[in-house]
């Protein structure tokens, strides 16, 4: 099975960063003001370093927080997950720490989160010196092999970062074992139904979950059978929605690999699901309205994913927009790096 634990993390860390700090960095997340927002500046860090390899790792993350002693003033926080062994990490992290304070004059607080296989790994440090002058960089790293011995632990932890954590080494336990993964993976589904969680955390960690766990088709089907009935008896039918979880994976992955007729197939389910009552009574009017709303709502979902969440004004430009005008912008934003691309004729 070909694992993707790249898109997973991504999309997890954004939604809930905080509990990512307070699960793997329990110390910098006491000291940061969370009653106040924090914003992504990955697209800034990525214009640091235009040419840097992307094929030994997972993700990197800046984000712009405050501390609760900081008054008005802001730092940074730069993350890396690493998920392969890689010489050059450790000089890397030091590369974009120093890249990154020359941009901002800001504090910078690098840290690593290391989800390679291997459990002796674990680069904290990048230093040299010469001619009597001596330079340091010391990270926090955090291992995750460091939790496998912990799998009873991690499954009845609150916080939702143990789950991705117990995803995670189950993912790579069970590579060459597709029946132990669908042991594994609905034991972890059963999990998300016991805790008291809202609905938005449980769907976020259950696309999380079912990405990372890759599940040949007949197998993949044979769970997702079992979920369904395991939500008609604890009558908890938002999630089940493994219909419309389902679709969020489909759109994302369609829209990762290219594929502008994953894109289209999933714009029309999202627009068209609300109107089967509309198209059954022939209420041209009402079908035409309902897929607008429909696309306008899919299309701000994606780009808030992607670009973090968008000014009232974009927003309201996307609900008087015509279907015709969002099927063009869904289309430009497959392959967009901004705001700019998406909106252009």
């Amino acid at each position: 099975m070909n694992d993707d634990y790249d898109t997973p993390w991504k999309d997890v860390i954004t939604d809930h960063f905080p509990e990512f700090m307070a699960f793997y960095f329990p110390s910098a997340h006491a000291v940061i003001d969370w009653s106040r927002p924090h914003d992504f500046l990955d697209q800034e860090l990525s214009a640091l370093s235009p040419g840097a390899e992307l094929g030994k790792r997972l993700l990197d993350k800046l984000v712009r927080v405050y501390l609760h002693h900081g008054g008005e003033q802001w730092v940074l926080v730069h993350l890396e997950v690493q998920g392969w062994r890689d010489v050059g990490f450790a000089e890397r992290i030091f590369t974009y720490h120093y890249r990154v304070y020359d941009r901002y004059r800001r504090p910078v607080a690098s840290m690593a989160v290391l989800a390679d296989p291997g459990p002796r790994w674990r680069p904290a440090s990048f230093a040299y010196s010469l001619l009597g002058c001596e330079l340091r960089l010391n990270f926090p790293v955090v291992k995750l092999q460091d939790y496998a011995g912990c799998m009873d632990a991690l499954l009845t932890d609150a916080n939702p970062f143990a789950l991705v954590t117990a995803a995670h080494l189950l993912t790579q336990q069970t590579k060459h074992s597709p029946h132990q993964r669908r042991r594994a993976k609905w034991r972890l589904a059963k999990l998300l139904y016991q805790r008291d969680w809202d609905k938005r955390r449980i769907i976020n960690l259950h696309r999380t979950i079912d990405w990372l766990m890759r599940l040949p088709k007949s197998l993949d089907k044979r769970l997702r059978y079992g979920i369904l009935e395991l939500e008609r008896r604890r009558a908890m039918p938002y999630v089940t929605s493994y219909e419309r979880i389902g679709m969020e994976i489909g759109m994302n992955k369609g829209l990762q690999e290219g594929l502008q007729k994953g894109l289209e197939e999933g714009l029309q389910k999202g627009m068209q699901k609300g109107l089967q009552e509309g198209r059954q009574k022939g209420l041209q009017e009402g079908r035409q309205e309902g897929r607008k709303e429909g696309g306008a709502e899919l299309l701000v979902a994606l780009l808030n994913k992607r670009f973090g969440p968008l000014a009232p004004d974009m927003v309201a430009r996307l609900a008087n927009a015509e279907v015709d005008q969002l099927s063009k912008w869904g289309l430009n934003f497959v392959d967009a790096s901004t705001l700019d691309q998406v909106f252009r004729d």
